[in-house]
Protein backbone atom coordinates (compact mmCIF):
# COMPACT_ATOMS: atom_id res chain seq x y z
CA UNK A 1 0.00 0.00 0.00
CA UNK A 2 1.10 3.20 -0.71
CA UNK A 3 0.44 6.46 1.21
CA UNK A 4 -0.44 10.05 0.36
CA UNK A 5 0.97 12.82 2.69
CA UNK A 6 -2.00 15.45 3.72
CA UNK A 7 -1.00 18.99 4.23
CA UNK A 8 -1.06 18.77 8.01
CA UNK A 9 1.71 15.81 7.67
CA UNK A 10 -1.13 12.92 8.00
CA UNK A 11 -0.33 10.21 6.20
CA UNK A 12 -3.39 8.60 4.27
CA UNK A 13 -3.71 5.35 2.03
CA UNK A 14 -4.23 6.45 -1.20
CA UNK A 15 -6.43 3.55 -2.03
CA UNK A 16 -9.43 3.03 0.54
CA UNK A 17 -12.85 0.97 1.15
CA UNK A 18 -16.17 2.94 0.24
CA UNK A 19 -18.90 1.48 1.96
CA UNK A 20 -21.83 3.67 0.26
CA UNK A 21 -25.50 2.12 -0.10
CA UNK A 22 -24.21 -1.42 1.21
CA UNK A 23 -27.06 -1.02 3.38
CA UNK A 24 -26.96 -4.78 4.85
CA UNK A 25 -25.39 -4.27 7.82
CA UNK A 26 -23.59 -8.44 7.76
CA UNK A 27 -23.02 -7.41 4.31
CA UNK A 28 -21.17 -4.18 5.16
CA UNK A 29 -19.45 -5.99 8.19
CA UNK A 30 -18.37 -8.91 6.16
CA UNK A 31 -17.21 -6.51 3.19
CA UNK A 32 -15.17 -4.30 5.92
CA UNK A 33 -13.54 -7.50 7.28
CA UNK A 34 -12.56 -8.80 3.62
CA UNK A 35 -11.07 -5.62 2.74
CA UNK A 36 -8.89 -5.24 6.09
CA UNK A 37 -8.03 -8.83 5.79
CA UNK A 38 -7.25 -8.22 1.65
CA UNK A 39 -4.92 -5.25 2.91
CA UNK A 40 -7.00 -2.00 2.68
CA UNK A 41 -6.39 0.42 5.69
CA UNK A 42 -8.82 3.00 5.09
CA UNK A 43 -12.19 2.63 5.58
CA UNK A 44 -14.81 5.57 4.34
CA UNK A 45 -18.09 5.73 5.70
CA UNK A 46 -20.69 8.56 6.26
CA UNK A 47 -23.99 8.93 8.83
CA UNK A 48 -25.91 8.81 5.67
CA UNK A 49 -24.50 5.75 4.79
CA UNK A 50 -26.60 4.31 8.12
CA UNK A 51 -23.47 1.49 8.25
CA UNK A 52 -21.13 3.09 10.73
CA UNK A 53 -22.26 0.21 13.50
CA UNK A 54 -21.23 -2.46 11.00
CA UNK A 55 -17.97 -0.74 10.22
CA UNK A 56 -16.86 -0.34 13.42
CA UNK A 57 -17.93 -3.68 14.49
CA UNK A 58 -16.04 -4.70 11.47
CA UNK A 59 -12.95 -2.87 13.02
CA UNK A 60 -13.38 -4.60 16.52
CA UNK A 61 -13.58 -7.66 15.19
CA UNK A 62 -10.56 -7.75 12.93
CA UNK A 63 -6.96 -8.67 13.64
CA UNK A 64 -5.96 -5.19 11.93
CA UNK A 65 -4.81 -3.15 15.11
CA UNK A 66 -7.03 0.35 15.32
CA UNK A 67 -4.04 2.50 15.36
CA UNK A 68 -3.33 1.20 11.76
CA UNK A 69 -6.41 1.79 10.00
CA UNK A 70 -7.33 5.31 8.49
CA UNK A 71 -11.35 5.82 9.25
CA UNK A 72 -13.31 8.27 7.72
CA UNK A 73 -16.72 9.31 7.89
CA UNK A 74 -18.95 12.55 6.74
CA UNK A 75 -21.61 14.47 8.59
CA UNK A 76 -24.98 15.01 6.68
CA UNK A 77 -26.47 18.29 6.52
CA UNK A 78 -29.07 18.13 9.14
CA UNK A 79 -26.75 18.38 11.39
CA UNK A 80 -25.07 20.93 9.97
CA UNK A 81 -24.32 23.69 13.00
CA UNK A 82 -21.82 24.71 15.26
CA UNK A 83 -23.02 22.65 18.50
CA UNK A 84 -25.11 20.14 16.54
CA UNK A 85 -22.64 19.10 14.04
CA UNK A 86 -19.79 18.91 17.34
CA UNK A 87 -22.57 16.27 19.06
CA UNK A 88 -22.52 14.56 15.28
CA UNK A 89 -19.45 13.87 15.20
CA UNK A 90 -19.40 12.54 18.81
CA UNK A 91 -22.32 10.48 17.87
CA UNK A 92 -20.11 8.65 14.76
CA UNK A 93 -18.04 7.89 17.53
CA UNK A 94 -20.07 6.17 19.66
CA UNK A 95 -21.63 3.89 16.71
CA UNK A 96 -18.14 3.57 15.43
CA UNK A 97 -17.04 2.68 18.73
CA UNK A 98 -13.56 4.59 18.57
CA UNK A 99 -12.57 7.60 20.73
CA UNK A 100 -10.78 9.38 17.28
CA UNK A 101 -11.27 9.60 13.90
CA UNK A 102 -9.04 9.99 11.07
CA UNK A 103 -10.95 12.26 9.04
CA UNK A 104 -14.33 13.28 8.83
CA UNK A 105 -15.97 15.40 6.06
CA UNK A 106 -19.45 17.37 5.68
CA UNK A 107 -21.08 15.68 3.00
CA UNK A 108 -22.26 18.47 1.07
CA UNK A 109 -22.06 22.34 0.53
CA UNK A 110 -26.26 23.24 2.30
CA UNK A 111 -27.13 24.21 4.88
CA UNK A 112 -25.18 25.97 7.94
CA UNK A 113 -21.96 24.72 6.71
CA UNK A 114 -19.54 27.16 7.59
CA UNK A 115 -20.72 26.49 11.60
CA UNK A 116 -20.51 23.07 10.93
CA UNK A 117 -16.74 23.46 9.63
CA UNK A 118 -16.00 25.55 12.63
CA UNK A 119 -17.08 22.54 14.78
CA UNK A 120 -14.61 20.63 12.89
CA UNK A 121 -11.91 22.91 13.19
CA UNK A 122 -12.62 22.90 16.99
CA UNK A 123 -12.30 19.43 17.12
CA UNK A 124 -9.47 19.03 15.21
CA UNK A 125 -7.29 21.42 17.51
CA UNK A 126 -8.41 19.26 20.07
CA UNK A 127 -7.08 15.99 18.32
CA UNK A 128 -10.40 14.29 17.94
CA UNK A 129 -10.14 14.15 14.11
CA UNK A 130 -6.36 14.04 12.41
CA UNK A 131 -7.49 15.99 9.26
CA UNK A 132 -11.12 17.61 7.99
CA UNK A 133 -12.15 18.43 4.73
CA UNK A 134 -15.69 18.97 2.49
CA UNK A 135 -16.96 17.00 0.24
CA UNK A 136 -18.65 17.25 -3.47
CA UNK A 137 -17.62 20.90 -3.09
CA UNK A 138 -17.07 21.59 -6.56
CA UNK A 139 -15.50 24.72 -8.20
CA UNK A 140 -16.86 27.89 -7.51
CA UNK A 141 -17.79 26.92 -3.98
CA UNK A 142 -14.80 25.16 -3.09
CA UNK A 143 -13.10 28.92 -3.47
CA UNK A 144 -15.26 30.32 -1.33
CA UNK A 145 -15.55 27.96 1.08
CA UNK A 146 -11.12 28.35 1.47
CA UNK A 147 -11.32 31.91 1.13
CA UNK A 148 -13.58 32.00 3.94
CA UNK A 149 -12.41 29.67 7.28
CA UNK A 150 -9.52 29.02 9.05
CA UNK A 151 -7.77 25.83 8.57
CA UNK A 152 -8.03 24.78 4.51
CA UNK A 153 -10.01 20.91 3.64
CA UNK A 154 -6.87 18.75 3.83
CA UNK A 155 -9.76 16.71 1.48
CA UNK A 156 -12.39 17.60 -1.13
CA UNK A 157 -14.09 14.08 -1.83
CA UNK A 158 -15.76 14.65 -5.38
CA UNK A 159 -17.27 12.47 -8.08
CA UNK A 160 -14.24 11.70 -9.95
CA UNK A 161 -13.37 8.96 -12.87
CA UNK A 162 -12.38 8.50 -16.14
CA UNK A 163 -15.12 10.01 -17.97
CA UNK A 164 -15.54 12.78 -15.16
CA UNK A 165 -11.84 13.83 -14.69
CA UNK A 166 -12.37 17.23 -12.81
CA UNK A 167 -8.83 18.68 -13.68
CA UNK A 168 -9.88 22.43 -13.23
CA UNK A 169 -11.10 21.61 -9.89
CA UNK A 170 -7.85 19.64 -9.69
CA UNK A 171 -5.92 22.51 -10.46
CA UNK A 172 -7.46 24.77 -8.17
CA UNK A 173 -7.30 22.43 -5.46
CA UNK A 174 -3.40 21.93 -5.77
CA UNK A 175 -2.67 25.16 -5.29
CA UNK A 176 -4.59 25.01 -2.04
CA UNK A 177 -2.48 21.69 -1.29
CA UNK A 178 -6.21 20.49 -0.19
CA UNK A 179 -6.10 16.17 -2.03
CA UNK A 180 -8.93 15.48 -4.33
CA UNK A 181 -10.30 12.06 -3.31
CA UNK A 182 -12.48 9.98 -5.83
CA UNK A 183 -15.96 8.61 -4.98
CA UNK A 184 -17.27 6.21 -7.67
CA UNK A 185 -13.94 5.81 -9.28
CA UNK A 186 -15.15 2.93 -11.56
CA UNK A 187 -18.14 5.59 -12.78
CA UNK A 188 -20.43 3.14 -10.90
CA UNK A 189 -20.33 1.33 -14.01
CA UNK A 190 -21.61 4.28 -16.78
CA UNK A 191 -20.72 4.59 -19.82
CA UNK A 192 -20.25 1.14 -20.22
CA UNK A 193 -17.23 1.87 -17.62
CA UNK A 194 -16.49 -2.27 -17.41
CA UNK A 195 -16.53 -3.46 -20.93
CA UNK A 196 -15.25 -0.40 -22.70
CA UNK A 197 -13.14 -0.86 -25.64
CA UNK A 198 -10.63 1.91 -25.35
CA UNK A 199 -9.85 0.85 -21.49
CA UNK A 200 -9.61 -2.79 -22.33
CA UNK A 201 -7.35 -2.23 -24.32
CA UNK A 202 -5.33 -0.43 -22.35
CA UNK A 203 -6.17 -3.62 -19.81
CA UNK A 204 -5.36 -6.16 -22.21
CA UNK A 205 -2.00 -5.01 -22.39
CA UNK A 206 -0.89 -4.79 -19.13
CA UNK A 207 -3.04 -8.08 -18.25
CA UNK A 208 -5.05 -6.55 -16.31
CA UNK A 209 -8.93 -5.36 -15.80
CA UNK A 210 -10.60 -2.40 -16.88
CA UNK A 211 -11.33 -1.55 -13.04
CA UNK A 212 -7.69 -1.65 -12.44
CA UNK A 213 -6.89 0.74 -15.54
CA UNK A 214 -9.50 3.13 -14.35
CA UNK A 215 -7.93 3.23 -10.72
CA UNK A 216 -4.39 3.86 -12.12
CA UNK A 217 -5.45 6.56 -14.14
CA UNK A 218 -6.78 8.19 -11.09
CA UNK A 219 -3.63 6.80 -8.86
CA UNK A 220 -1.38 8.65 -11.33
CA UNK A 221 -3.23 11.98 -11.52
CA UNK A 222 -2.77 12.02 -7.68
CA UNK A 223 -6.34 11.45 -6.33
CA UNK A 224 -6.89 8.96 -3.58
CA UNK A 225 -9.69 6.53 -4.81
CA UNK A 226 -12.39 4.35 -2.25
CA UNK A 227 -13.64 1.69 -4.96
CA UNK A 228 -16.33 -0.28 -3.13
CA UNK A 229 -17.42 -3.80 -3.69
CA UNK A 230 -18.93 -6.54 -1.63
CA UNK A 231 -17.63 -9.26 -3.33
CA UNK A 232 -13.98 -10.73 -2.18
CA UNK A 233 -12.33 -10.79 -5.58
CA UNK A 234 -13.09 -7.63 -6.95
CA UNK A 235 -12.16 -5.98 -3.20
CA UNK A 236 -8.36 -7.87 -4.32
CA UNK A 237 -8.90 -6.88 -7.59
CA UNK A 238 -9.20 -3.21 -6.61
CA UNK A 239 -6.24 -3.22 -4.29
CA UNK A 240 -4.13 -4.19 -6.44
CA UNK A 241 -3.03 -1.69 -8.59
CA UNK A 242 0.42 -0.75 -7.45
CA UNK A 243 2.12 -3.18 -9.70
CA UNK A 244 1.84 -1.74 -12.99
CA UNK A 245 2.11 2.01 -14.41
CA UNK A 246 0.32 3.30 -17.32
CA UNK A 247 2.72 4.94 -20.06
CA UNK A 248 2.07 8.05 -21.44
CA UNK A 249 0.20 7.04 -24.27
CA UNK A 250 -2.14 4.86 -22.42
CA UNK A 251 -2.67 8.31 -20.23
CA UNK A 252 -2.97 10.18 -23.24
CA UNK A 253 -6.01 7.99 -24.35
CA UNK A 254 -7.79 7.89 -20.92
CA UNK A 255 -7.61 11.69 -20.90
CA UNK A 256 -9.26 11.79 -24.09
CA UNK A 257 -12.63 9.76 -22.40
CA UNK A 258 -13.52 12.58 -19.84
CA UNK A 259 -17.01 13.84 -20.59
CA UNK A 260 -16.63 16.80 -18.45
CA UNK A 261 -20.13 15.46 -17.20
CA UNK A 262 -21.24 14.05 -13.60
CA UNK A 263 -23.13 10.80 -13.60
CA UNK A 264 -24.86 11.60 -10.42
CA UNK A 265 -25.86 15.24 -9.33
CA UNK A 266 -29.05 13.99 -9.99
CA UNK A 267 -29.43 11.47 -7.56
CA UNK A 268 -27.99 13.18 -4.59
CA UNK A 269 -30.30 16.07 -4.93
CA UNK A 270 -33.38 13.82 -4.69
CA UNK A 271 -32.23 12.27 -2.38
CA UNK A 272 -31.21 15.38 0.07
CA UNK A 273 -34.84 16.70 -0.79
CA UNK A 274 -36.09 12.90 0.70
CA UNK A 275 -33.46 13.80 4.08
CA UNK A 276 -34.47 16.92 4.49
CA UNK A 277 -38.34 16.65 4.43
CA UNK A 278 -37.82 12.67 5.81
CA UNK A 279 -39.65 11.72 3.29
Amino acid sequence: MENVRLSNGVEMPKVGFGVFRIEDLATCEQAVLDALAVGYRSIDTAQYYQNEEAVGRAIRKSPVAREDIFLATKIWESDFAEDKTEQAVYGSMRRLGVDYLDLVLLHHPYGDYYGAYRALEKLYREGLIRAIGISNFYLARYLDFVSHVDIVPHINQVENHVFYQQAELASLMETYATKMEAWGPLAQGAHNFFKHPIIAEIAEKHQKTNSQVGLRYLLQLDRIVIPKSVHRERIEENFNVFDFELDEADMASLRKLDTDTPNNMGYWEVNRVKRTLRI
